[in-house]
């Protein structure tokens, strides 16, 4: 009976290493990176906003069905003007610009609200005026270099849904004046799985160069903009690149820094767009601002400025996002969730000054 107890219980630790790399392979793995069947579909994004611009026109021989019977036509002459419904379109933000969308802007289309939250792929399809949204309906984004953070290590306990035991995490954040880098890193049991970006900071906040994530091999993202596009080592089809584009690590500093810039912008129901690039593929993320949280954590407690992203479609994650005015707004909190309920939690533990052998 000692032999089978022992052998049951090297069993049981063989099990645990076994699923220790098998959370960095799969669940972390997907952590701010959707899957290859969400990455083909958001590429239908870019083309949705394209044909979405299509519907406006069909709008106008509305009116012109009622002309046919010409008995009625002198008389359905006056109704003509109407067709002004078009100031509802407005209250969308232009997703080919970082903008800030506030709350009383959006009050006029509930549309628009559940456009996001909901589930259906056709609600979004059904609102064709991402492009036609005018200056005044949003305002842009104000970033103010000085009260970007400076460089630091954050230590973070990152807990997942699939196993009872928790992962390291660690971001490193280095502010150089003109240009950062930042690495996002992930580890247990000797493996590790890491996320890097480089890039300049200018007057619009961070403009990433290239993106890398790697576990056993790299995928590269980069940011051409002579050009004007982003190219991806695993082949998929290029992105325009537009204007305020981050990567799915920058993104996390770039809301910081522009939540810092400007707080009092940033009350709970404005909206924030952002596009955001990825190993494969490109995409506006929507950020909601929600109240703010006191958070009890590893490291103890803050005082928390909450973000959302909702999903749009069915397969895409719901990603929540607390910054800390006691870390210089970096990331106290990201949790990501994946369409099946499985998600990811990484809270912070403890901060230190990043060196120069970093």
């Amino acid at each position: 009976m000692p032999a089978r107890s022992a052998i049951q219980r090297w069993l049981l630790l063989t099990a645990a290493v076994v699923l220790a790399h098998l959370a960095l392979m799969g669940l972390v793995s997907d952590t701010l990176t959707p899957l290859d069947q969400a990455a083909r579909a958001e590429n239908t994004f870019v083309t949705r906003t394209v044909t979405e611009s299509i519907p406006l026109q069909p709008m106008a021989p509305t009116p012109v069905q009622a002309s046919k019977s010409k008995p009625q036509a002198k008389a359905r002459v006056a109704p003509a003007p109407p067709p002004p419904p078009v100031s509802s379109e407005s209250v969308i933000s232009d997703t080919s610009n970082t903008e800030l969308t506030p709350p009383e802007a959006l009050a006029p289309a509930p549309q628009v609200a559940a456009a996001e939250p909901e589930p259906p792929a056709s609600a979004p399809e059904s609102m064709p005026q991402p492009d036609t949204a005018p200056p005044s309906a949003a305002k842009p984004l104000q970033f103010n270099p000085e009260r970007l953070s400076g460089s630091k290590r954050l230590t973070y306990t990152l807990m997942t849904s699939k196993f009872p035991f928790s992962l390291n995490a660690e971001l490193l954040w280095r502010n150089l004046g003109d240009h950062y880098s930042a690495r996002l890193r992930y580890s247990a049991f000797g493996r590790s799985r890491m996320q890097t970006s480089q890039g300049q900071i200018t007057s619009t906040g961070l403009a990433p160069d290239r993106f890398a994530d790697k576990y056993r091999s790299e995928l590269a993202t980069h940011f051409n903009r002579t050009q004007g596009t982003i190219s991806f080592s695993a082949n998929t089809p290029e992105a325009p690149l537009l204007a305020g584009a981050q990567d799915r690590l920058s993104v996390l500093v770039q809301l910081g820094a522009l939540v810092a810039s400007d707080p009092a912008h940033f009350e709970p129901g404005t909206t924030l767009s952002l596009q955001t690039a990825g190993p494969r593929n490109a995409m506006v993320w929507l950020f909601t601002v929600m109240p703010t949280e006191a958070l009890e954590l590893p490291g103890g407690s803050l005082q928390t400025v909450k973000l959302e992203r909702q999903p749009r479609e069915p397969y895409e994650q719901k990603i929540e996002v607390w910054l800390a005015p006691q870390l210089d707004y970096l990331p106290a909190r990201i949790r990501v969730t994946d369409a099946n309920g499985e998600s990811a939690d990484q809270q912070w533990r403890s901060t230190e000054l990043a060196t120069e052998a970093d």
